[in-house]
Parts: C-alpha cells; sequence; structure tokens
C-alpha cells in the first residue's frame, strides 16, 4: 500500500508544476500608432478644504502615413493623465490628404482656433518640415515630409493643435475638387 501512495502523490506535484510553470512572453504587437505627449499642464481646483492639484495632457497620435489624431486626459498622476489622452487619442484618429508623390499638403491654407493662427503651405521637395512646437509634432506624426508653416498670434499648444488639425482636416487633393465639380482631372491641370 504504500507503494501506491507514492505513486500518487508525484502525479500531484506533476499537475501543480504544469500550473505554477512559467508561460512564455507574449510578443507584444507593434503599436499601430506612434504617440508624442505635446504639453502638460498643472491645473488646480479651489475648494472649501484647499486646492486640489491634477495635471492635463495634450497627446497626439499618428501612424506617418496620413492617418492623426489626438486627445486630452486629466488625472492626478501624469502618467494616468497621459494614457487617458492617449486613449482619446485613438478615439479620434481621422486621415490627411496629401500629395502622393511629393508627401507635402496639397495647398496653403490659414485656420484660427481661439486667438493662434496657423498657416500651413507646400513645399518643394527636400525642404523638410518647417515647424516649430507642436505643428512640428502633428505633421511629422502625419507623413508630412515637405512643409512650410507660421503660428500667428497666441502659441498655447492646445490652441495651436485645434487649429493645425482644422487646418489638416481643409485639405482637399485636385482629384477630389474635380470629383465635386464633376470634370475630370486632366480639365483641371
Amino acid at each position: 500500500m504504500p507503494t501506491e501512495m507514492n505513486t500518487a502523490r508525484p502525479e500531484k506535484n506533476s499537475e501543480r508544476g504544469q500550473r505554477n510553470a512559467r508561460k512564455p512572453f507574449k510578443k507584444r504587437e507593434p503599436k499601430e500608432f506612434d504617440s508624442v505627449v505635446v504639453s502638460i499642464n498643472r491645473v488646480s481646483k479651489t475648494t472649501k478644504g484647499g486646492r486640489t492639484m491634477r495635471f492635463s495632457a495634450l497627446v497626439v497620435v499618428g501612424d506617418h502615413k496620413g492617418r492623426i489624431g489626438f486627445g486630452m486626459g486629466k488625472a492626478t498622476e501624469v502618467p494616468d493623465a497621459i494614457r487617458k489622452a492617449e486613449e482619446a487619442a485613438n478615439k479620434n484618429v481621422f486621415r490627411v490628404n496629401l500629395v502622393e508623390g511629393t508627401r507635402t499638403v496639397p495647398h496653403a491654407v490659414k485656420t484660427t482656433h481661439g486667438s493662434s493662427t496657423v498657416f500651413l503651405a507646400p513645399a518643394a521637395p527636400g525642404t523638410g518640415v518647417i515647424a516649430g512646437g507642436a505643428v512640428r509634432n502633428i505633421l511629422e506624426l502625419a507623413g508630412v515630409a515637405d512643409v512650410l508653416s507660421k503660428v500667428i498670434g497666441s502659441r498655447t499648444s492646445v490652441n495651436v493643435v485645434y487649429a493645425t488639425l482644422a487646418a489638416l482636416k481643409e485639405m482637399r487633393t485636385v482629384e477630389e475638387i474635380a470629383k465635386i465639380r464633376g470634370k475630370k482631372v486632366a480639365e483641371i491641370r
């Protein structure tokens, strides 16, 4: 009888060993979008008990192939605010119309949000991204290779991001304009 008990125990141990065995690491899938933190602001709310400090994060995401999005998040800690902003940015993704051969914007555009005005203009191949701050982050994540830009008025990052994204949404290619007018592309050029 003692031999039967001894044979039963190793089976249980082997079952335990299988349960507690290390699982192989799962390879993480590459992220669909790259993200850039444009700004982090410390904000406070004054209450009867004193001031409550929180952090607000503005994040822009893009795939360098014409898709871009942005989001804002607020939390008591900076990493939580960034995570919330990234989640919001992934929900607000849209496609930017770019000129395929040169990877530049199709035409010049000027948009305003609040007291910030952003001007974008196409540039010759090899010029690069002539932009600063939030505009540069957005254009690089959108996949724009050659562009000229200027921020006029307030340089508040939130307003600059809104104005830049509005400018990119207004972009229309020659093919889209031809379709709207009911003409062929050859007739317009």
